[in-house]
C-alpha cells in the first residue's frame, strides 16, 4: 500500500505493509512528487516490537502486546524522523499548544505531565489556544526562527492540527508541590533538550539534529517550571512565557 503525505512542508511517499498507518496519516495526504519515500518491512516492525517488550520489561511493567498494523505505524515515523533531518527539521518529544498563533512547547521526561499541563493551557485560554501535536511534533530550525508542525503522531489522546505555527519558547516541566518558573541558560536546557530529541542512526544525521538543538536554544525561550499540575501553574507559566512579569 502506498500514500503521498506533508509533513513539516515536505512531501514524504509511504510504502507499507497494512493500511493502518495510511488511516493515521489521512488528513496528510496530498499529490505530487516525493521529497523522499519510506518503506516498512517485515523487519522494520519487528525492530518496534522488541523495542517495546525491551523497554517495558526494563520499567518492569508487562509486556504490551501491539498489532503489527499498529507497529509499522511506528516504524513509518521513525523512518521519517532518520531523514527529516536533512531538511533542517527534527521530532522532539513534547507537547506543543499554540495561543494566538505562537508556539509554546512543553517537554520533560516520560510520565511527568506534559501532556496534562498542555491540556489545562487549552482548558484556561478556551478558543485562544490550540494542540498542535501533543507527543511527537516536528520542528523546523532555520537560521532564523523555529517552527512547530503538527503531526498524526499526536499520543494516546489524539490531540494535534494539520497546521504550523511559530515557535516562542520551550518549557522543562518538573513536578513540584509549590509552582515556581524561570527561565533557564542554553547550558541548563541542553541535557534534556538532547534527550527528548529524536537521535537518528545515522551519523551525518545526528551531527545535524545537535546542530539543530542548538540553534534552537539560541533562537527561542528557554525555561523550566516547577508546577503541581493545578490551573494555578498554567495561569503561572503562561504569564512568565508571555513576557510579562511574574512572581513565583
Amino acid at each position: 500500500m502506498t500514500g503521498i503525505y506533508r509533513f513539516a512542508e515536505r512531501t514524504i511517499e509511504i510504502a507499507s505493509l497494512y493500511g493502518e498507518v495510511h488511516r493515521l496519516c489521512r488528513e496528510y495526504r496530498t499529490e505530487g512528487t516525493a521529497d523522499f519515500a519510506v518503506r516498512i518491512t517485515r523487519q522494520d516492525i519487528d525492530f518496534e516490537k522488541e523495542k517495546s517488550e525491551r523497554e517495558d520489561e526494563r520499567e518492569g511493567n508487562p509486556i504490551r502486546q501491539f498489532s503489527d498494523a499498529y507497529l509499522e505505524t511506528l516504524a513509518a515515523y521513525r523512518k521519517i524522523a532518520e531523514k527529516m533531518p536533512e531538511y533542517d527539521t527534527f521530532l522532539l518529544h513534547g507537547s506543543c499548544v499554540a495561543v494566538e498563533g505562537m508556539g509554546y512547547l512543553f517537554t520533560a521526561k516520560s510520565g511527568t505531565g506534559k501532556s496534562t499541563h498542555a491540556r489545562l493551557w487549552c482548558e484556561l485560554l478556551g478558543e485562544k489556544a490550540v494542540m498542535v501535536n501533543d507527543d511527537k511534533p516536528l520542528l523546523r530550525i532555520s537560521e532564523r526562527e523555529a517552527t512547530a508542525f503538527g503531526t498524526p503522531w499526536d499520543g494516546k489522546h489524539r490531540l494535534s492540527r494539520n497546521i504550523a505555527v511559530p515557535l516562542k519558547a520551550v518549557c522543562i516541566l518538573e513536578r513540584s508541590e509549590e509552582n515556581h518558573i524561570e527561565e533557564i541558560t542554553k547550558a541548563e536546557a541542553l541535557p534534556m533538550l538532547l534527550q527528548q530529541v529524536y537521535r537518528p542512526a545515522d551519523r551525518v544525521s545526528m551531527v545535524k539534529t545537535l546542530e539543530g538543538i542548538d540553534r534552537l536554544s539560541e533562537q527561542v525561550k528557554l525555561y523550566r517550571l516547577g508546577c503541581n499540575m493545578d490551573i494555578s501553574a498554567v495561569e503561572l507559566s503562561y504569564s512568565a512565557m508571555r513576557g510579562e512579569r511574574v512572581l513565583s
